[in-house]
């Protein structure tokens, strides 16, 4: 089953980073939260992966043109140009990377890959700026199960600040940065039927505006709760704290 990551956004609320680099590049533990997310695939088999590519593309397509000699060791006869590689990487993903253009908005990427989606082939869609621990296979067995054009994955996300219960002016329960006890949210993590490409109008369609709207409207849109691990990656103190989950080899999107 194909994958489609939308990897083009400008991630201005990030800019301290995206200045230099797209947001899926922008690294956590000394590799990009990209690599991180495939890897969130990967768990569950699933290695056939389309990246809808705009803001700074290149470099995106340089990570990957580059990535077997970045995991390999090789030797270069400097005489000849003649490169010798001695180890392979452990990835086994197909990746195909395709422009969707500067400006396109979420909606109107996923549209220009309609022709790369086999007819009535199932696929998945993610952002390529978060990361969490969701069972795949459990998510995908429940969108077969429903039978409906498209599923969201619903989740609580962690709250900003820490969480005090009380009882007149007795702290009954302290708990800091508990996950949220408020309403769920789209986490992403999406499995999609090809139909959905007919709500969809243009480039600058938003697809979390009127087309997953009509969807939900037509009752064609499922919800899997998925209350566990789930983080993105909008502002530096996101980025830092992912980046101390890896540095800690913690990895909280890879367990559990």
């Amino acid at each position: 089953m194909e994958t489609i990551i939308l990897c083009g956004g400008l991630g201005t609320r990030i800019s301290e980073e995206t200045g230099l680099r797209p947001k899926p590049m922008i690294e956590i533990g000394g590799r990009p939260i990209l690599w991180h997310l495939m890897k969130c695939y990967e768990r569950f088999g699933f290695t056939n992966f389309t990246l809808a590519l705009g803001y700074k593309a290149d470099l995106i397509k340089d990570y990957f043109i580059n990535f077997h000699l970045r995991s390999s060791n090789f030797a270069v006869d400097l005489s000849t140009g003649a490169v010798e590689i001695d180890s392979k990487p452990t990835e086994k993903w197909r990746v195909c990377l395709v422009e969707t253009g500067a400006d396109t908005l979420t909606g109107g990427r996923l549209l220009r890959l309609k022709d790369r989606v086999k007819p009535g082939e199932t696929f998945m869609l993610t952002y390529g700026d978060g990361l969490s621990n969701v069972d795949i296979n459990k998510l995908v067995q429940f969108h077969k199960n429903h039978g409906k054009l498209a599923t969201v994955t619903a989740v609580r996300p962690t709250a900003r600040f820490g969480e005090l219960s009380l009882n007149g002016n007795i702290v009954k329960k302290f708990e800091e940065k508990p996950q949220s006890s408020e309403g769920w949210i789209n986490g992403g993590f999406f499995v999609l039927e090809p139909e959905v490409f007919d709500y969809i109008d243009g480039d600058q369609t938003i697809l979390e505006k009127e087309p997953l709207e009509r969807i939900a409207l037509d009752g064609q849109l499922q919800a899997f709760k998925h209350d566990s691990f789930w983080q993105c990656m909008d502002t530096m103190r996101d980025k830092k704290m992912l980046d101390r989950l890896a540095q800690d080899a913690r990895l909280p999107w890879l367990k559990g």
